[in-house]
Parts: C-alpha cells; structure tokens; sequence
C-alpha cells in the first residue's frame, strides 16, 4: 500500500476495552510518522472497563474518580478524539458520519459531521438483548453503559433509604440472565448491603435484601464449565440468594417478572442481563452481513466480509473458529482481536500479508465480591483447564483489569493509577452514596 505523500487515516469507532486498546497501540506506533493519523471516535466521553459496570451499579466503584476520560487520554497518548454517534457509512467513498450533538435545551454543540477514512475499525460492543420481551424495556434496568448503571444505582439509593425507614420492610430486587453479570451483581448487592450499618442507615441490612437470580438454561454461568457454576451457585445460595434455574420469563410488569407458568416473581427492582448483542443500527446501515444477533461478519483476518478497509473487533464481530464455534463475546476476546488488528494494520500499510486470528481461552473467572472468587486458568501447554478458588483467583482477576490500564496508560503510568486507587480508598467512603 503506497501511501505517497497522502495521510493514512485510520479511524477507530467504539472506546471500549478493545477499541481504546487498539487506538492506543497504533497511536504509539505512529506517532512520529506524519503520514499516519489515529482518530477515535465514541458517542460518550469517558471509558469504563465494561466488567467493571456491576460495582459501578451498585456504588463499589465510583466513575468520577475511576473512568478514563478520552479527550484527556488522547492528549497524553498522541491520538485525536472526536465525540459522536457513529449513524451512516459510505463504504464506497470511505467515509462515516456522526449525528449532530445538542445540549438538553437543543442547542447545537456540534453539527454532524462527515469523517473519511483510509482504515476503519468498528468496535462498537453489544447491548442486552431482552429477545423482544414483553414489559421489559418499560420496567427493566440495564447494565450496557455507565450511564445506565448510575441510574441504577441512585434507585439502589433510593430504595436502601425507603426500606431503612420501615420496621420490616425487605428489598425485592430480581435478576435475569445468570451470566457472569448477573452472578457477579448479585453478590455485590450483598455486600454493598452490609456495608450500610456504617453510613448511617443501621436498619438496612443483608436481612432486608431478597435478590432473586433468574436463568433459563438448566444452571447458571452457562458458558463456564459445571465446577465453577457449581461453586458459584453454593455461593450465592450461601450469601441468600434465590437461584431459580430453567424458568423462562414471558414478561415483565410493575410487580415483577411473570414466568411461562404463569408465576409472578414479585420485585421492587428489576434487571435484564440476559443475552447481548450488537447495537441494531448497524442492520440500518445495509453494509455488512450479519447475525441473528447482528454481529458483523469477518474473515479470518477480521477484516468485514464485504470491504477489506473495515476491520471489526470485540463484541460485534462475528468471527468463526476451526470448530465451527464462534469466538465468544469477553474482554479477552477484545484483548487479543486489538492486538491482532494492531500488527494487521501495520501489515497493510506495508504491503505484507495480513495474519488470521486465532482466538485463545484463557479461561473464565467470576468474582463473587468480597465472598469469594472463582473460575479455572487454561493450561497453554495441555490445554487443560485448572479449577482455580479463593485469593489465588482473587489476585488472578484483578490482574485482569491491571493488564487492561497497562495496555491503555503504560507500566509507569498504570502503576501510578494503582497508587492513587489505594490512597483514594484511605479517605474515601468504600461505596458511593449519591
């Protein structure tokens, strides 16, 4: 690819954890080459580590002080940002457009804008899908975005001050889907109650807190082997939570969640977490081929099926493996498609072969709050899985999300976050209260 004396633009859509990773690589990469131009783009201004949404919810972590604002990033790491909602693509004369922006009151902060483009990377990531359920999307909380787990938590708030006032009073909150967010806010829950007693709301304790865990499938964390969802259940069932497995909801109302039987799982609080999947306007664009789930379709090299110049990471992409499995929507899947569209880019620009993706199980851990953590470690030499427990898998997930903040600040600056995380903690309140 002879770029001669033209920029090559390349333009990343989507800030997630593969998407910021990207960007961030490829900006270091080239930024003393001025014929190359990294621009990011996302609807929002800040990035938090999706895994990470369920503390925010529940007021564990407080994304004021934890998120990664990109205007600032971009700024220390030699990249543009433009904020914006990706809404139209003209592959033929590579472009993409962003909607006009306007404050609450409709005045103009931004007017649409038209991007063009040499490579583009879409990694937009999923949205719940509630598979069209009636009531849901009426009386539902989500956990996609910040924005949606903070509105969840001031209800949280809310709710823990109303039930502190009665003399009996119990918090009914339900939860269906039993993946790994469900399970893990669940336990949550349960610890952000006992922390109550301290902040001056002495009557709302765990006794006063019903969290009902829902999965249709016959158990929870059904992509996880059968040990660690075994593990997982005697947990929760141990903290109080209720686990109703194989009991499929037909709606959703005021009250609470109706099953197929008929049965009314009453609820004060309610959350979809059942299912993902990509964004539906990407079926509005009339560009890609697509999933059920509107996943992109990718070659081996996660290039689209239907333009070389697009690539396509993390949850949207639909990339089959040599079993004929599909690569599964998770943060390491990100990880590693990043990495991968980082040496293919540079492979293009250089007019070399691009390689194809191989995805990689390092196995699946779950982390049941302070309680306990559990999941299992793929063995790179047997490929065996080892079932892993405890503050051994403790420290193992946690290294997840230091790997991350290496991958978007560096060692040096990610280890300085870690200070200020631990020294952050020293004076202020473990969970947020506004």
């Amino acid at each position: 690819m002879n770029m001669q004396n033209e920029i090559h633009k390349i333009l990343v859509i989507g800030g997630g954890a593969g998407g910021l990773e990207l960007v961030t690589q490829l900006a270091h990469k080239y930024r003393k080459d001025d014929q190359v131009q990294v621009t990011l783009i996302d609807q929002k201004r800040s990035h938090i580590w999706k895994p990470l949404l369920h503390e925010v919810a529940t007021g564990s972590l407080d994304p004021s002080t934890d998120a990664v604002i990109y205007h600032a990033h971009a700024a220390k790491h030699h990249y543009e940002f433009q904020l914006g909602t990706f809404c139209a693509l003209d592959n033929i004369n590579n472009t993409v457009t962003l909607n006009e922006i306007t404050d609450d009151s409709g005045q103009q902060i931004l007017p649409e804008r038209t991007i063009r483009y040499d490579t583009l990377v879409l990694a937009i990531g999923s949205v719940s899908n509630d598979f069209n359920t009636p009531g849901v999307s009426d009386h539902c909380f989500f956990l996609d975005t910040a924005k949606q787990a903070e509105r969840f938590h001031h209800a949280l708030i809310n709710n823990f001050m109303r039930v502190n006032q009665q003399e009996s009073g119990v918090l009914n909150i339900a939860i269906v889907g039993a993946g790994a967010t469900g399970v893990e806010l669940s336990a949550e829950l349960y610890n952000v109650t006992d922390m109550l007693k301290s902040y001056g709301l002495p009557k709302m304790t765990a006794a006063q807190l019903k969290v009902t865990l829902i999965e249709a499938g016959p158990r929870i964390l059904p992509a996880l082997p059968p040990r660690i969802s075994d593990a997982a259940r005697k947990e929760l069932t141990a903290l109080g939570v209720e686990v109703k497995e194989n009991t499929l909801i037909a709606s959703a109302s005021d009250e609470g969640f109706i099953t197929a039987e008929n049965e009314l799982i009453p609820a004060d609080m309610m959350i979809w977490a059942a299912g993902v999947k990509a964004p539906d306007f990407l079926a509005d664009l009339y560009k890609f081929e697509l999933t059920r789930s509107n996943q992109i379709l990718v070659k081996p090299t996660l290039q689209s099926s239907i333009d070389e110049n697009i690539f396509v990471i993390g949850d949207c992409c639909a990339c089959a493996q040599e079993d004929g499995s599909w690569v599964p929507p998770r943060a390491q899947s990100a990880h590693q498609m990043a990495s991968l569209v980082k040496r293919n880019v540079q492979a293009r620009l250089q007019e070399n072969p691009l390689k194809p993706f191989i995805y990689k199980d390092h196995g699946s851990l779950v982390n049941l709050s302070r309680y306990s953590t559990v999941g299992s470690l793929m063995g790179n030499l047997t490929q065996n899985s080892m079932f892993i427990e405890g503050k051994v898998a403790r420290i193992v997930y946690i290294s997840l999300y230091r790997m991350h903040q290496i991958a978007i600040h560096g060692f040096f600056k990610a280890m300085l976050v870690y200070t200020a995380e631990k020294i952050s903690k020293v004076v202020r309140p473990k969970m947020k209260l506004h």
